[in-house]
């Protein structure tokens, strides 16, 4: 299944095997042998649940609220919850967790 919206699956295959929060980072390794690394703020300003990305309506136009400031708990992370097995989804220390990252996502937010 390919989904447009940027959490969505894109089936590449790629899945971790290791996920740890180190320092204010998030630590990625790859089933094929890399390591990727996301800054915990770079993860939560990707949030893309709709409260923080928008969502569209039926004729394409984004819909978003005003943007919320984010406080330094914002960037905390509290845990990652794994989301079957395509996807994370990040309890940050401000409550905030709507947002389900798919691997395929991490991936690319990691560069």
């Amino acid at each position: 299944m390919n989904q447009d919206s940027p959490g969505g699956k894109q089936g590449t295959g790629m899945h971790p095997v290791d996920l740890q929060q180190i320092g204010g980072e998030l630590a990625i390794k790859w089933d094929d042998g890399t390591e990727s690394f996301i800054a915990l703020e770079t993860l939560r300003r990707a949030c893309p649940c709709a409260g923080c990305m928008g969502e569209r309506d039926i004729m394409g136009q984004l819909h978003k609220g005003p943007e919320q400031p984010l406080a330094p708990r914002s960037f905390q992370l509290a845990r990652l919850e794994l989301v079957g097995a395509y996807a994370v989804q990040p309890v940050w220390a401000d409550g905030h967790r709507s947002g389900i990252f798919s691997f395929d996502y991490l991936r690319r937010l990691a560069g």
